[in-house]
């Protein structure tokens, strides 16, 4: 083959392969991507648990602490049990109530 069809040949060889490397090199960019949003939704998955789970916790905490101060109420009162089972059930209403807006 002459210089210059090897010159030529050799230009379309580099050519090609600069190409192909061009092209694998957008598709790896294209699977970061990818995995940087599949990275950030499970981040925000065990956000979202860790979440959920001090919520739990939360509630829990309180329930207890709301039970203790009722009875607490009832044994530190004077008032009769139907006295106090009557203002119960109306705070129990208005809550409710409130529930429902």
């Amino acid at each position: 083959m002459s210089k210059f069809g090897s010159i030529v040949l050799g230009v379309a060889a580099g050519t090609v392969a600069s190409i192909g490397i061009l092209f694998a090199l957008d598709k790896n960019k294209t699977l970061c991507k990818k995995n940087s949003i599949g990275d950030k939704v499970d981040g925000l998955k065990d956000q979202l648990d860790s979440l959920t789970r001090k919520m739990r916790d939360k509630s829990m905490e309180l329930k207890g602490s709301l039970e203790e101060k009722v009875d607490s109420l009832l044994s530190d009162s004077d008032n009769k049990p139907e006295d106090l089972i009557k203002l119960l059930e109306k705070k129990l209403a208005y809550l409710k109530e409130k529930a429902k807006k």
